[in-house]
């Protein structure tokens, strides 16, 4: 089996995110290949028996490029697909100081609905999806953000 990994980090923390699947998926004897977006052409992507896309959220939404890279995306029709994000770790509300519920962040983060409405336009099929929260605009990534990413690569049908 091989993964292509393309991601759009443009602090560090998507690489990290990406490596740390790749190191996973590899003891379990899968070739991943990662290429940043700004490195490929979305006209003329390889034919792996996965796609996985990461982005950065910025305002809620997939960073700009990820999403012209999408939107210009070529692909075999129904090709497997995962999504897995970096984004903005929740705030406590201001007046309150609790955590906002998983509905709740789901009103302002859109990050992999707009990226799976993309991909699904484009032809392909959802496999899975996870983001990794960001506690800072730069990072570093949320503690224990290693167990999102096994459990996502355990998940991900080999």
């Amino acid at each position: 089996m091989t993964i292509e990994y393309f991601h759009a980090s443009k602090f560090g923390n998507g690489v990290m995110v990406a490596q740390e699947f790749a190191r996973l998926m590899a003891a379990r004897g899968v070739a991943v290949n990662v290429h940043h977006i700004k490195e490929t052409d979305p006209k003329a992507l390889p034919q792996p028996d996965l796609y996985v896309f990461s982005t950065p959220g910025r305002m809620g939404k997939p960073i700009g490029g990820m999403r012209r890279f999408l939107k210009n995306l070529q692909a075999p029709a129904g090709a497997p697909y995962a999504i897995l994000t970096t984004e903005g770790a929740p705030q406590p509300d201001k007046k309150t100081g609790q955590i906002p519920t998983e509905e709740e962040i789901a009103k302002y983060q859109k990050v992999t609905p707009i990226m799976s409405e993309l991909l699904q336009g484009a032809g392909l099929t959802e496999v899975d999806a996870e983001k990794v929260y960001v506690t800072g605009l730069k990072g570093p990534l949320e503690d224990g953000w290693e167990r999102k990413v096994e459990a996502f690569a355990a998940r991900i049908p080999v």
